[in-house]
């Protein structure tokens, strides 16, 4: 399945799902292939049922503003690009105001599949 992006602009953006015990949430993710963490805004998280204290672990995040602890929570769903992974532990971890996106898909989304990137068509293939 193939997807669209900007290719000529800015960050390469994509459109998930998140799913929780009290629903759902769609976001915008940045996709970076240099994360090996997915991130999601904690307030995203909160709003379909997670609760930040239920965390199984913590993980230090670098970033560009430094080096904060965020707490992992283990969500039941994350769909995006035509795939899921159910579970997947994601980061909680609020990103800088101003940041117009609320999260980055990093490379533990990937793993396992073949990921194209194609800057000449604008284009995403994930299978």
């Amino acid at each position: 399945m193939s997807f669209a992006f900007r290719a000529k602009r800015g960050l390469v953006m994509v459109r998930a799902e998140v799913f929780g015990p009290q629903g759902s949430a769609v976001v915008q993710l940045a996709l970076d292939t240099g994360a090996t963490q997915t991130v999601i805004d904690p307030q995203t998280l909160v709003s379909i049922g997670y609760r930040l204290s239920q965390a199984t672990s913590h993980i230090q995040l670098t970033t560009a503003t430094g080096t904060p602890i965020a707490p992992i929570i283990q969500v039941s769903k994350l769909e995006s690009l035509g795939m899921d992974r159910r579970p997947i532990h994601v980061a909680a971890h609020a990103l800088p105001s101003g940041t117009f996106f609320d999260g980055v898909l990093g490379l533990d989304f990937f793993r396992g599949r073949v990921l194209e990137i194609d800057f000449q068509t604008g284009q995403i293939d994930l299978t």
